[in-house]
């Protein structure tokens, strides 16, 4: 569904500096799969996600939409697919939810014959038909993020790019979100994720892309990514007065037997007065990956 081939893109920065955004990014998506993309701010990718959807040229290589060369055939490739940005741009204040999405699905080239079904369609996908007649000003932020989910649902596109879908919204909405995202997944829908929050690529991501400074780092799925995490363990050891206590967390390739048995042969017994262990997870291996990175900036 989406192919991206050897993509590069530059820019002309201050005093006629080149600036490198993508250096060469290789990645592609298939259909009913969630593609999670990761990176620090600065790695490309916003830049990477605005080729994608024809709002900007690659300088060099290629990327393909559902087949269709998006710069060859943009009209095409960009009636395959939504960008949902979220936030509160986007959105008409003063009118309903049903007539925001009715604007934007027209705008898309859904036919008459098929609006008010599709309209209908999108709102019970994000759990807005109750309040489809009140005026979006009235909306919560989470509100307003479902409507624009709702908005890049009504045309029904095979590539759904979706950018920081659940940012600043409290544990339910974000929830709800994800809920509707992986309804599309089941459907079909192909989708790249952009998100700082882990817990959405955690639970939504088959695969997970990382670029660093405009190139693609890691291409993995999600279980062989989070493989590379190591557990933690934070033990917590007396002093010899009992009443003096410290912490200190090591930092293991896996937590097994033989780890519990090296660690107790580090002290003295009776030292250790607790052990708590917590699994691998995306955060640690990309807290790990960001670590590396600065320690390379830093030489």
């Amino acid at each position: 569904m989406l192919e991206v081939d050897d993509v590069t893109r530059t820019f002309r920065g201050s005093r006629g500096r080149t600036v490198h955004a993508l250096r060469g990014v290789r990645m592609s998506a298939a259909a009913g799969e969630v593609v999670g993309l990761l990176g620090l701010n600065g790695a490309g990718k916003t830049t990477l996600a605005k080729v994608i959807a024809t709002l900007l040229l690659p300088t060099t290589g290629t990327v393909r939409v559902d087949g269709l060369d998006v710069v060859a055939q943009p009209r095409r490739a960009r009636a395959a697919l939504s960008v949902v940005l979220g936030g509160d741009r986007g959105l008409y204040q003063r009118l309903d939810a049903r007539e925001n999405i009715r604007f934007f699905a027209t705008l898309s080239g859904v036919s008459r014959r098929d609006l008010a079904a599709r309209c209908e369609e999108a709102l019970e996908a994000v759990h807005l038909g109750h309040v489809a007649n009140r005026a979006v000003q009235t909306y919560s932020r989470g509100m307003r993020q479902r409507l624009h989910l709702a908005i890049g649902l009504v045309a029904r596109p095979r590539l759904l790019l979706l950018d920081e879908p659940t940012v600043g919204l409290d544990p339910i909405e974000a929830q709800s979100i994800r809920d509707t995202v992986a309804a599309m997944r089941r459907d079909g829908t192909c989708i790249v994720l952009t998100s700082h929050y882990l817990a959405d690529i955690e639970q939504l991501a088959d695969r997970v892309v990382i670029l660093d400074e405009g190139r693609t780092l890691l291409d993995l799925p999600l279980p062989e990514l989070i493989a590379r995490a190591r557990a933690v363990a934070r033990v917590t050891i007396s002093g010899t007065d009992q009443d003096r206590r410290w912490t200190t967390e090591l930092h293991l390739p896996e937590w097994t037997p033989a780890a519990l048995h090296g660690l107790a042969d580090q002290w003295p017994a009776g030292r250790i007065t607790d052990v708590q262990v917590s699994h691998a997870r995306l955060e640690d291996v990309f807290r790990e990956l960001t670590a590396a990175r600065a320690e390379r900036v830093a030489r």
